[in-house]
């Protein structure tokens, strides 16, 4: 059996080298992200201390995909209250490691990166110091959402409940 090698771009920052195979292609874990492409107006509310509602949020976030199909680019303009907020997020499933990441660019000068688990139309995020439930209905056109927050690394309180409708 030979070794047999070719030049190809393995990692785009890396240029082309000489490597066996093909190379990774799209799976069906690349697939499932398919649920989030689109355009999506997302309207919904703070949760305050006592659990009622507290701040309207409205945004409108679009999810797409990146050149060559790996990854979504999620970019989300909008406001909670009277402030303006938005950011850039990136999700894709890592290889290496057999998850899904979100790595999230905040209007604020934020990154969260978190760690995402599909179960059928429920998508769970998980950060740091943040978690979000995800369930997505009516065909993939609606995701309804329950943003939680932690302070001590134990004990979430519900921090955000918004409902993301696709127009395109």
């Amino acid at each position: 059996m030979t070794d047999e090698t070719t030049p190809r771009v393995v990692a785009v920052n890396r240029g082309t080298e000489d490597a066996e195979g093909q190379g990774s292609g799209r799976g069906p874990q690349h697939d499932a992200l398919e649920a989030w492409v689109g355009r999506w107006i997302n309207e919904g509310h703070m949760i305050d201390d006592d659990g009622s509602p507290g701040v309207k949020i409205a945004t409108s976030d679009v999810y797409e995909w990146a050149p060559g199909g790996f990854f979504l680019v999620h970019s989300a303009y909008g406001r909670i209250g009277e402030f303006d907020v938005g950011g850039t997020e990136i999700i894709g499933y890592d290889e290496t490691s057999g998850a899904y990441r979100s790595h999230f660019f905040d209007s604020q000068g934020n990154v969260t990166v978190s760690r995402l688990v599909a179960e059928g139309d429920t998508w769970t995020y998980q950060g740091d110091t943040t978690r979000a439930t995800v369930e997505f209905s009516d065909d993939h056109r609606v995701q309804t959402v329950l943003h939680e927050r932690t302070d001590d690394g134990a004990t979430y309180r519900p921090s955000m409940k918004v409902t993301l409708v696709k127009v395109g």
